[in-house]
C-alpha cells in the first residue's frame, strides 16, 4: 500500500517561510517523479512544482511560484521535499504531494498516489 505522508504546513505571515515535507512508502522511490499540487478554498487544485525521477532530477515550476519555491528530494530518506520562500497570501492552500512512477515531465495527467495534504495558510 502506497503512503503519502506530507507534514510542515502550518500559519506564516506575508514574506516568510516554510518548508513543506512529503514521506513516501515506495519501494522504489528512486524511480519515481514527484510533485506538489494545491488547492485554494474554492479553486481547483493546481500543479506547484514536480521533479523527475530519473538522473539529474528535472524540476519544473508553475510561473506564480517561480524563483520563490523549489523543489528537492532526498532518495536515501524516501522524501521530498518544498522549500517555499517569500510566501504570499495567494499561496494559502492545501498542498499535496503526489507520486507517478518513472514520470519524467510535470505538470502531468493521472497521477497515481497522492498524500493527504498539509494546510498552508499565509497571513497578512
Amino acid at each position: 500500500q502506497v503512503q503519502l505522508v506530507e507534514s510542515g504546513g502550518g500559519l506564516v505571515q506575508v514574506g516568510g517561510s516554510l518548508r513543506l515535507s512529503c514521506a513516501a512508502s515506495l519501494r522504489t522511490f528512486s524511480l519515481y517523479g514527484m510533485g506538489w499540487f494545491r488547492q485554494a478554498p474554492g479553486k481547483e487544485r493546481e500543479f506547484v512544482a514536480g521533479m523527475s525521477w530519473s538522473v539529474g532530477n528535472s524540476t519544473y515550476y508553475a510561473d506564480s511560484v517561480k524563483g520563490r519555491f523549489s523543489i528537492s528530494r532526498d532518495n536515501a530518506k524516501n522524501t521530498v521535499y518544498l522549500q517555499m520562500n517569500s510566501l504570499k497570501p495567494e499561496d494559502t492552500a492545501v498542498y499535496y504531494c503526489a507520486a507517478d512512477r518513472l514520470a519524467s515531465t510535470w505538470p502531468r495527467e493521472n497521477v497515481p498516489y497522492w498524500g493527504k495534504g498539509t494546510l498552508v495558510t499565509v497571513s497578512s
